[in-house]
């Protein structure tokens, strides 16, 4: 153990465990830790990441706007808070006038956001999915379903169900007239990128409608270019989107992004933060945002994206890759997850097992193919490592 992992030890909160390694510094998807030893890597911060690191127009944006305007409080605003709001609108579709953007410093923080956007329709009652992934605070974890999070904390915000992912029956049957909304992730993050079925997302809007019930779509993870697309609700217009993580571009920030009449649900005094909308953060999520235009990347992560996929499972002890993009997910013939991991990271290669038997991938959208086919041509050796048979 390093001076640095035992001072972590002594002085922060053991709520992550002791840290696989000490980081020092980055260059596109390449990291380095405190011995020199260098990485590419393909968990990007958990989807954060999606310029990589050090990537010269997120440093030039955050640099120049801390320069002339730093906090503000929301007392006032500024002009990339305003650009930033009109942007994510349209990148939905939508427009200034109709719908609506509260910024946040983070994924758990939109959710919470949205949360309390719901219980302004008058109703309590929230259905979502099992395996999602919503957030650690207490409104977002009585939305997330595994128990091991949730017992600790219990009694949490109630009035919610929980169904099967993917089961448009199964969702139809717990909606009904008291319903404030149905909370769904297009794309399943933290369950090991579980896709749903073809129409499911499409069934959830026709059910909420028959109800009067909120569609409120959890991008988190899924959103800002990961899957190839802004966002991977494609065809399904929903009434809230949460968006965080490769918003910023490893730059804390967050959006609950509600649609229509849903914008106007939250009025003064209903909620309220103190650095959300910082000039500072929303400079950074623009410099994301145009430089995965200008530089073409939703192209690039859509082709990347499937290469790594066939690279994957074209060997036997993987039995199933899901995702779309650069959020992949695969599932290995053993429990060996943990292993893969460890025998990656001694490879050169920072991945992640959510569950015993998964493993996740959502890499820079800046990386390279010959980042990829690194990670390809070492995969088999890795598994063997690992003691996959």
């Amino acid at each position: 153990m390093s001076d640095y992992q035992q001072r972590y030890a002594a002085s922060l909160m053991n709520t992550f465990g002791p840290p696989k390694l000490v980081l020092t510094h980055g260059q596109g998807a390449h990291v380095w830790d405190e011995d020199g030893n260098e990485y590419v890597d393909f968990l990007g911060g958990i989807a954060v990441n999606a310029l990589g690191h050090a990537h010269p127009a997120l440093v030039e944006a955050v640099t120049s706007q801390i320069g002339k305007l730093g906090h503000i409080s929301n007392f006032f605003t500024s002009e990339p808070q305003v650009e930033l709001a009109e942007k994510l609108l349209g990148l939905l579709g939508s427009s200034p006038g109709e719908g609506k953007v509260f910024f946040t410093n983070s994924g758990t923080e939109a959710n919470e956001a949205a949360f309390k956007l719901t219980r302004r329709t008058g109703r309590t009652h929230v259905v979502v999915a099992e395996g999602g992934f919503h957030g650690r605070t207490m409104g977002a974890l009585a939305l997330t379903s595994k128990e091991a999070y949730r017992a600790p904390f219990e009694p949490l915000p109630g009035d919610v169900t929980f169904v099967p992912y993917g089961d448009a029956d199964a969702l139809a049957a717990a909606v009904t007239d008291e319903t404030a909304a149905i909370l769904l992730e297009p794309i399943q993050g933290e369950a090991g990128v579980v896709v749903p079925p073809e129409g499911y997302l499409a069934s959830a809007r026709t059910i909420a409608d028959d109800h009067g019930a909120l569609l409120w779509l959890d991008e988190v993870q899924s959103g800002m270019g990961r899957t190839g697309q802004w966002f991977a609700h494609t065809g399904v217009t929903p009434d809230v989107v949460t968006v965080a993580k490769g918003l910023g571009g490893g730059f804390p920030i967050g959006a609950c992004i509600a649609l229509g009449a849903a914008g106007d649900l939250l009025q003064p005094g209903n909620h309220g933060t103190t650095f959300g909308g910082n000039p500072v953060a929303c400079a950074a999520a623009l410099a994301v945002i145009r430089t995965i235009e200008d530089d073409e990347l939703l192209e690039h992560v859509t082709v990347l994206g499937q290469k790594l996929r066939d690279g994957l499972a074209a060997d036997p002890r993987v039995t199933e890759v899901r995702g779309e993009g650069l959020l992949i997910g695969l599932d290995l013939s053993a429990d060996a997850s943990a292993e893969v991991v460890a025998a990656a990271q001694k490879a050169g290669f920072i991945l992640n097992n959510p569950t015993p038997k998964r493993i996740r991938l959502a890499p820079p959208l800046v990386l390279t193919v010959d980042d990829a086919n690194a990670l390809l041509a070492a995969w088999p050796g890795i598994l063997d490592e690992a003691g996959l048979q």
